[in-house]
Formats: C-alpha cells, sequence, structure tokens
C-alpha cells in the first residue's frame, strides 16, 4: 500500500484490493484553498464533510464511487465504516457535522479524522480505535489543535500517525504549523517522505510512530 498527501487533508491511498489496483481519495479540496490538487482519478472518494476545501470531488478524474456521511459501504472489496462526530466541540452547533473514516483494506486500517473537532467518545471509539494508520487534524481553529490532537491519539492507539491539516505554504487559511504537534508528541525528529509504503507485516508491533508526508 502507498499513502500520498496531497495537501491539507487530502490523501491518496493505492492499495490492493482482491487482487485489483484500488486508489482511494479522502477530501479533495477545490483551489480556492490556495494549494493545487493534483489531477488524481479515483475509484472511491470520502467525503467527511460538505466544506469547499474537503468536498471538491469534481477536481479528480474518473468516475468514483462517492461517499459521504455515516454508514457501512463496500466498494470493490474495500471495506469503510463512517462514523458521525462534529466539526466542533458542540455538538456541530458552530461548523456542523463531520464524518470520521475507516478504511479497511491489504487487512490494514486507516482512519481518516476529517475535521474533528472535540475529543471521542465510547460510541465512536468502537469503530476507530486501534486503527494501524490514524490521518488527524493538528492546526486548531477549525478543528483539533496540536494538544487536542494529542489527546485523540492516545484515545484510538494507532501504530502510524500521520498529521494534516496545518499550516503550509499558500494555504490561505490560519492554522499552526505541524511543529506544535510533533513536541506534543515528543517527535520532533518525526520521520519526512514523500510517500509511504507499508505492509501489515512492516506494522510496528508495539508504540507510535509519527510520520510526516510531504505533499504531492
Amino acid at each position: 500500500m502507498y499513502i500520498s498527501w496531497l495537501g491539507h487533508s487530502c490523501f491518496k491511498i493505492e492499495a490492493k484490493a482482491n487482487g485489483e489496483s484500488v486508489t482511494i481519495v479522502v477530501d479533495p479540496y477545490e483551489d480556492s484553498v490556495g494549494l493545487k490538487l493534483p489531477r488524481v482519478k479515483a475509484d472511491i472518494v470520502l467525503v467527511t464533510h460538505d466544506h469547499f476545501d474537503h468536498n471538491a470531488v469534481e477536481s479528480l478524474k474518473g468516475e468514483p464511487t462517492v461517499i459521504r456521511g455515516a454508514g457501512e459501504y463496500e466498494v470493490k472489496k474495500v471495506v469503510v465504516y463512517g462514523v458521525p462526530t462534529y466539526h466542533d466541540a458542540a455538538k456541530g452547533t458552530e461548523r456542523g457535522i463531520n464524518t470520521c473514516y475507516r478504511i479497511d483494506v491489504e487487512d490494514l486500517s486507516i482512519v481518516h479524522l476529517g475535521d474533528l473537532g472535540h475529543p471521542l467518545v465510547n460510541d465512536q471509539l468502537e469503530l476507530l480505535e486501534g486503527a494501524d494508520i490514524l490521518m488527524v487534524p493538528v492546526g486548531g481553529t477549525y478543528s483539533l489543535d496540536a494538544k487536542q490532537a494529542g489527546q485523540v491519539v492516545s484515545q484510538i492507539e494507532p501504530r502510524i500517525v500521520i498529521p494534516m491539516h496545518y499550516a503550509m505554504p499558500g494555504l490561505k487559511f490560519e492554522l499552526d504549523p505541524v511543529d506544535k504537534f510533533l513536541k506534543e508528541m515528543g517527535a520532533q525528529k518525526a520521520e519526512v517522505m514523500d510517500k509511504f509504503k507499508i505492509t501489515k507485516k512492516e506494522l510496528m508491533t508495539e508504540g507510535t510512530k509519527v510520520i510526516v508526508l510531504k505533499a504531492e
């Protein structure tokens, strides 16, 4: 499996499902955010919430199956669980609802938290805790800040953490830099990669590793 960060909260996951190649994209954004989304061809697209910096499905190539919201889905032998959460700490009254997704493919579980704005409760953790790979917002203002993100990482206890939704060149939002989260996690020397390649056999059996991806 290969995981690429396309900037902001957008990731491309290239995997094999039942012997066939499948490309999953999560939270594509409009160019108006200040970044240029690569023209990626997707088979499956996940949208965590209906804001322009997360829902620009039309920016992608192909005719993907689009998943929006809570529920259990299976597409091309990829199993996806959508867990209902909120975009803020006031039960959605400020910024609305958010869906966290768990993606099961290649015997790995990947969780993307979207713009989660609060700690998780037991019902939400039932499907999300123990994920192999966690994509977590860390930039604050519109979602979790560094400290809150660290608390959610402790709740889920993944093997791999990939931060997202933080300040980067060109982005028109005021967000905190990723360094705050790395300090919170004691991971100032986190490995920086262009693309993350992983198999189930390569996962650590204990502890949590933070990986920072360069935007494609």
